[in-house]
């Protein structure tokens, strides 16, 4: 805004037109919401079973994942997002679908990529703090509280037909 002055100090018009802009853009981001970008892993350990995670600030069973940081690549911040919240390290991932998620009653709508981690090791833990539990659970035998989305996603890695909506 105060940009907006300082350009149209000397011509009114100007003035006018650039503040104009400015309410415009804000009244957009309000109306529109920000954008965020997420990722998830999928890591099957070959016998059938996937990780999950239980968080401490949300309910129930989740794919592993977080946000992506400026700068980063979706695959680099899955890798670094397994590694932080689980303690396994991947060394390749590929990508599973990227699918639009829309919260409802909120002006707020992200994408989120999920992998699947192709070759990982070391022993799934919680941090205690963020993921209070981390496990293998069977794809036909997914804890209760398993979040929707997850079955989904976890369904496609078993071959069902993607979905574009978390």
């Amino acid at each position: 805004m105060a940009a907006a002055r300082k350009a149209g100090a000397g011509h009114p018009a100007l003035g006018r037109a650039l503040r104009a802009l400015h309410l415009t853009r804000l009244g957009w981001r309000w109306l529109a919401g920000p954008v965020t970008l997420g990722v998830r892993v999928v890591v099957p350990d070959g016998t059938g079973r996937v990780l999950l995670v239980r968080h401490s600030y949300v309910a129930g069973w989740h794919l592993p994942g977080g946000g992506v940081s400026r700068g980063e690549s979706l695959r680099a911040a899955a890798l670094r997002e397994l590694a932080e919240e689980c303690g396994v390290q991947a060394s390749a991932a590929r990508l599973l679908g990227i699918y639009l998620r829309l919260r409802l009653g909120r002006r707020h709508s992200d994408h989120v990529a999920v992998y699947v981690a192709e070759d990982w090791r070391g022993e799934p833990r919680s941090d205690g703090r963020e993921i209070l539990e981390a496990a293998f659970f069977h794809a036909d035998a997914l804890p209760p509280d398993t979040t929707p989305a997850t079955r989904r996603r976890i369904a496609e890695w078993r071959g069902a037909p993607p979905q574009e909506h978390w």
